[in-house]
């Protein structure tokens, strides 16, 4: 069956449960596989077979069920709509707002200190006050509060019940029973009535959207920020002359000329000249990076010196930076799995606060007075608005992957945000994760008097000119830092000999170079006791050495070794200092295996050496299953360069990729790690512990705001202690919940990983 995901956004959605009434279409639809509705972030991502239903289809019914809705491309005016649709729904709402505000200041001055039977009496009666409190209240009721009228009846046509409903439903109760005991009943005096509650109700609502509108934008600065540096054009070579063209007209194979203090447009591989480029936007690493022919570049990245030409070889959807967007809204919008319990409250919430509205009303109506029973009812419908619930997941999420992202983590989503601070073992491949993957020469030593390091190393260097194993580009890299002509000695003969080494002829005279079996096939005497016990040495720390002679005797000993990173020992103690158990897996002899574990902090025990690749997953699933229950298997990480350990990153619960935006390290694994450095395993791990604690903060004050405030609300600590909640305060307790538990999740950006 074929597969395609796509990305909805849409707009006016009010709470919890409008995302869950879109969700439940779209899965009733038929060739939807998944879908998941966010109300943080206010878009769907949906699973489905394309032979079966299209994009249009998708939109189409979300629009149907109220909530308009449009398909999110990679195109940047997509990105600008949905911007623009976020700030004309701020602007509306903040305009229906302030027309609230001046109908419902009066009407709340008359209702609660100038009439006899008001809260606050002050002594003096207004004149008409009942008249004047209808027609301050009508305007607010019907115009201001229509929106909440029309979601309310959209959700009854989805044959469900959301915010909409309570907000509609307990203001037109408390609006129409002040319009009977005013005009109809005769006996205002003892009835009473609540027009300045419904205004007052509706302005705290929508004073609370507009502030968890604002609030909710901010959690998604990160990739508003990505979005904000993307270049808008570039310089291009074309026809032999040199053209500035919009960045949407750039196409692969583009030579283009980046000036000083300009930004890198597309990515691509530096073809002339050189610089030092700032790449902290994508990787988080403050230091600049030096650049050369031959060295990629990454589009949004900003040239500090130099003037240098490229090629483009990745261009829209296609760069780094927007695949990096595309990934946090991905992110963003997967659901962690503690949202599933929000989730399965605010289902069955709105129809449980409805009958506990219904039975305070016929209780309280019966015990004391109708209304009596109506204040109870409006209450219970207003305090238990389930926004807060709905907010306290994805909003955490959004902020924590946000954070992530200015530390160069990105993260794929909420399972990896929940997974990551239950890890027991990190595994770490060795080759390019704990070393730098690459051999440098760390050793030159010389059992010959006369025949100092540096002479031993530009003979090594010349005759390792006609040769490309990567431990002659070693030596050669040594020569050159240490400045050494290597390069302008007359290599007369050379001869490779696969497994020993190579012999040559250098300026007249004959060298082997290689192994301990060369040195023997040429009868070579290595029998010199300091000789061996170097020899012993060098090996137990995991080095290979080469040795040096002429025709007569060893002139001395170079080691190559593929070195751990200066990183690496700082971020495996930090581990440890977690409670981590830290592994290490590696398809190189156990012998060297040790010796690097032994220098990066790991335990000789912790070793798998000689493994396949192929074969690493199996690793990654002992290490699940070891001392473990069959029904609680152990969270491990594997951490890898996203080449070729993509079996055992999958196998594992959360797969950290190492790569700074390479393309197998943005495809593979939970967690990407753009800086390259080990010390961001640890700094993840905070990051899901902080993120994690701001869920829990979030869904308790909801839950414990709702547990609290309904059965108040209701009157059930009337009796004994006379308190009771009015729908005033109902209102505005509703309404700072949500922006409270925003906020909460906002106070995470504070926090340094």
């Amino acid at each position: 069956m074929s597969k395609k995901q796509s990305e909805f956004a849409i707009k006016g959605m009010h709470c919890a449960s409008c995302a869950n009434l879109i969700n439940k279409s779209l899965i009733k639809t038929s060739g939807v596989i998944s879908a998941n509705v966010n109300y943080g972030t206010d878009k769907a991502t949906v699973e489905f077979n394309p032979k079966e239903v299209n994009e249009k289809k998708i939109e189409r019914i979300i629009t149907e069920r109220g909530y308009p809705a449009i398909l999110i491309t990679t195109d940047a005016n997509v990105y600008e709509l949905k911007e623009a649709q976020d700030e004309e729904e701020i602007r509306k709402t903040k305009k229906l707002f302030i027309i609230s505000l001046i109908f419902s200041i009066p009407a709340f001055i008359i209702g609660m200190f100038l009439m006899p039977d008001s809260i606050f009496y002050t002594g003096y009666t207004m004149p008409y006050a009942a008249i004047i409190l209808f027609f301050l209240a009508t305007p607010v009721q019907f115009i201001v509060g229509s929106k909440f009228y029309k979601g309310a009846w959209q959700s009854l046509k989805n044959k469900t019940t959301n915010m909409d409903t309570l907000v509609a439903l307990g203001t037109s109760v408390a609006y129409f029973y002040s319009v009977y005991t005013v005009f109809f009943s005769g006996n205002l005096q003892e009835l009473g009535q609540y027009f300045e509650a419904s205004t007052t109700i509706i302005t705290l609502v929508l004073m609370g959207k507009l502030l968890e509108l604002i609030a909710k934008g901010k959690t998604s600065e990160a990739i508003k920020k990505l979005m904000s540096i993307a270049p808008k054009t570039a310089l291009v070579i074309r026809n032999g002359k040199e053209q500035q063209i919009s960045i949407d007209e750039v196409v692969e194979g583009d030579i283009i000329i980046v000036k000083p203090g300009e930004k890198v447009p597309v990515d691509g591989v530096i073809i002339e000249g050189h610089s030092s480029i700032d790449e902290s936007m994508i990787t988080g690493e403050s230091i600049p990076v030096e650049k050369k022919k031959g060295d990629q570049v990454i589009s949004a990245t900003i040239n500090k010196h130099g003037l240098f030409k490229f090629k483009a070889t990745k261009v829209g959807a296609n760069t780094t930076l927007a695949r990096i967007i595309k990934l946090i809204e991905k992110a963003q919008g997967k659901k962690a799995p503690i949202q599933r319990y929000a989730d399965l409250i605010s289902a069955y919430f709105v129809p449980t606060i409805l009958l506990i509205a219904l039975v305070a009303l016929i209780f309280w109506s019966s015990q004391i007075a109708f209304s009596f029973g109506i204040i109870t009812a409006v209450s219970v419908l207003v305090i238990a608005c389930p926004c807060a619930l709905g907010l306290a997941t994805p909003t955490a999420i959004m902020v924590g992957t946000g954070l992530g992202a200015r530390n160069g983590i990105l993260i794929k989503g909420g399972e990896a945000l929940e997974t990551a601070h239950k890890l027991k073992y990190v595994l770490f491949d060795k080759t390019g994760t704990i070393t730098l993957g690459e051999p440098e020469t760390t050793d030159v030593i010389s059992f010959k008097k006369g025949i100092g390091e540096n002479d031993l190393l530009l003979i090594a260097a010349a005759l390792e000119q006609g040769s490309e194993h990567p431990l002659g580009e070693a030596i050669i890299k040594k020569a050159k830092e240490k400045r050494l002509s290597y390069n302008k000695q007359k290599l007369d003969y050379f001869k490779a000999i696969p497994g020993h080494g190579i012999t040559a002829s250098l300026n007249g005279k004959k060298y082997y170079f290689g192994n301990v079996k060369l040195m023997k096939k040429n009868n070579l005497d290595l029998s010199n006791k300091e000789f061996n016990e170097k020899l012993i040495s060098l090996e137990h720390e995991g080095k290979t050495s080469m040795l040096l002679s002429n025709e007569k005797e060893i002139l001395g000993i170079i080691a190559v070794a593929d070195v751990i990173k200066e990183t690496s020992k700082e971020a495996i103690s930090s581990l440890k200092k977690l409670g981590i158990d830290v592994y290490m897996i590696t398809g190189d002899n156990l012998r060297t295996a040790k010796a690097i574990a032994k220098l990066a902090g790991i335990h000789q025990d912790n070793v798998f050496a000689e493994v396949l690749p192929e074969k690493k997953a199996g690793y990654v699933k002992q290490l699940q299953e070891k001392n473990s229950h069959r029904s609680k298997k152990n969270k491990v990480a594997m951490v890898g360069d996203g080449i070729n350990d993509s079996p055992a990153l999958a196998q594992a619960d959360i797969g950290i990729a190492m790569g700074s935006g390479t393309d197998v390290a943005m495809e593979t694994g939970n967690v990407v790690l753009m800086k390259n450095d080990l010390r961001d395993v640890a700094k993840a791990i905070k990051l899901s512990k902080l993120t994690m604690n701001k869920i829990k903060q979030n869904l308790f004050w909801a839950l414990i705001y709702n547990s609290l405030g309904v059965p108040i609300a209701a009157g059930l600590l009337y009796t004994s202690y006379g308190l009771l909640l009015s729908p005033i305060i109902a209102g505005a307790a509703m309404s700072m919940s949500s922006v409270s538990v925003v906020t909460n999740s906002l106070l995470l950006k504070m926090k340094k990983l």
